[in-house]
């Protein structure tokens, strides 16, 4: 099996050729963008119902998984994620965990590979995710998407700080701490809100844009209903 992400940073999606029959790709419902009509498809909550809503409810993910087994050499796949960003591919030995947050998993390929939640505490409060984070197990490798570019940072002795709006993954070697951003006063006039601090040895991924930034860029273009007054809606005043 052969992987190539095409046309990152900006749209990333991820081609995946089989060398031969019998070999699987597990990936999220609905990211397949197009593939060999040979290749055998089924769907199915993996690990079971518990498994599934756990994923679904608590991780930020679908509930359905698809896997997809190749029947022949040559056969390829390619998925993308929802988001317009960059794909990245990490490879977890036997033992070794990843923690990703919720809506960054896309697919992954091995046998005894397992994608569940855990619970992070108040401190793993992060954009998006509520209190849990996905945590990935080898042996295998994982494919995780981003909004925006994804850029790989090797935390060390000194530690890292990062907002918390821009947090792909973490290897689990890792320890976090929520905090205000140069406190009190900084938590309401920086601009920032909260950050978290890294510190341990190991690997984070960032993205490099925000989609709550996106959300309050866009915000005051809003349409809003007709008021008693007769006023009009903001698209209005802007002249569409």
């Amino acid at each position: 099996m052969k992987f190539e992400i095409l046309d990152a940073p900006d749209f990333g999606c991820l081609r995946v050729r089989f060398d031969g029959a019998g070999e699987q790709l597990v990936a999220e419902a609905g990211a397949m963008v197009s593939m060999s009509s040979g290749l055998k498809l089924e769907t199915k909550a993996r690990g079971g119902l518990l498994a599934a809503a756990k994923r679904s409810v608590l991780g930020g993910e679908s509930f359905f998984q698809n896997s997809y087994t190749s029947t022949g050499a040559g056969q390829e796949i390619i998925l993308a994620s929802g988001m317009e960003g960059d794909l990245r591919e990490h490879a977890l030995d036997v033992g070794q965990t990843l923690f990703l947050t919720g809506g960054n998993y896309l697919a992954h390929v091995g046998e005894r590979f397992t994608v569940d939640t855990q619970f992070g505490g108040v401190k793993g409060l992060f954009s998006g995710t509520g209190l849990f984070l996905l945590r990935l197990s080898g042996p295998g490798t994982v494919f995780f998407n981003a909004y925006g570019a994804l850029h790989e940072v090797d935390v060390g002795p000194e530690g890292y700080v990062v907002d918390t709006d821009h947090i792909v993954g973490f290897s689990d070697s890792l320890r976090y701490e929520l905090r205000r951003f140069n406190g009190t006063k900084g938590l309401f006039a920086s601009g920032e809100g909260f950050v978290c601090h890294f510190s341990g040895q190991g690997k984070l991924w960032l993205q490099t844009r925000s989609p709550r930034s996106l959300a309050r860029f866009l915000d005051p273009f809003r349409p809003v209903q007709q008021s008693s007054s007769g006023g009009s809606s903001i698209a209005d005043a802007l002249g569409d």
